[in-house]
């Protein structure tokens, strides 16, 4: 047992739920670790946190107070999260951090509490977040989401599921991306991104349909043309905004149209990207 400051830490090598906690490790009394969980060396673990089973834990993880972790995650090496937010706004409020299963997070990761009293910012299941990437606070992002190499994604940003975020990109806070979107690398995202659609640059321009990602994921033929059609109302057509929406409105009959629609019709902080880069794929 030693002390720092007016808080005790356990470094036992492990505990009574079965958790397997190296020696050099750093748990407080009051984190719960469920059966199964690997704690590498060097992790500093705070208090109020809890940690689902079989997640494995690498060598120098730092987990702050306030951090909930689901079942069968991978840390990787100096990852950190539940750091409170670099905020201005921040007070020092009790907020969390909250991660599903089965994620991956690779070296160096950071994931920050969020601002406002009893608020998470949220990571859902099999997500891969690779190394150096970073997810601000008040963050929602969603299930199987990509996120590439040293890609920083500002705070109250809301990521949808199966999105993929490529390396070194920006993503502004408060933007919206929406599902199986495609964000290429080195792009600067400062408004949403509707579903299924692919861009990149700085400025970032929209490029299409995600085609390859829609292919892969099982979507219908049908479906398909459905979005190539509502893209094409939104994007290529020269009406407004508000005349194209309605118009897919009319049109949107499968799931996939229908998320589509629904996302360009919710309230939206930062507006929607429109401009439309000279090589839209969706015209040749």
């Amino acid at each position: 047992i030693v002390v720092e400051g007016e808080i005790m830490f356990s470094l036992a090598p492990a505990d009574l739920t079965g958790a397997d906690v190296h020696p050099s490790a750093i748990v407080h009394p009051q984190a719960q670790l469920g059966k199964g969980v690997v704690v590498g060396p060097y992790v500093h673990i705070g208090h109020d946190v809890v940690i689902g089973e079989k997640t494995k834990i690498s060598a120098n993880v730092v987990i702050h107070p306030g951090v909930r972790i689901g079942k069968e995650n991978q840390l990787g090496e100096g990852t950190v999260l539940g750091t409170p937010p670099q905020d201005i706004k921040y007070k020092g409020e009790k907020s969390y951090v909250e991660i599903g299963d089965r994620n991956v997070l690779r070296e160096y990761v950071t994931i920050h509490a969020a601002t406002g009293e009893g608020a998470a910012t949220k990571l859902g299941n099999d997500c891969f977040l690779m190394a150096h990437s970073h997810i601000g606070h008040n963050c929602q992002i969603g299930n199987e989401v990509t996120v590439t190499i040293q890609s920083a994604i500002g705070g109250h940003c809301v990521v949808e599921d199966q999105a993929m975020i490529g390396g070194l990109v920006a993503v502004h806070q408060f933007v919206r991306i929406g599902q199986l979107a495609m964000v290429g690398g080195m792009s600067r995202i400062p408004q949403d991104v509707p579903p299924y659609v692919m861009v990149v640059g700085n400025p970032a321009t929209v490029r299409g349909l995600n085609t390859i990602g829609i292919t892969r994921r099982g979507v219908s033929k049908e479906a398909h043309s459905e979005l190539k059609g509502a893209y094409k109302n939104f994007y290529r057509s020269g009406q407004s905004s508000s005349d194209a929406i309605a118009k897919i409105k009319k049109e949107a009959k499968s799931e996939e149209g229908r998320k589509f629609l629904a996302f360009l019709e919710a309230p939206s902080q930062r507006g929607i990207l429109k401009k439309v880069g000279a090589q839209d794929e969706e015209t040749g």
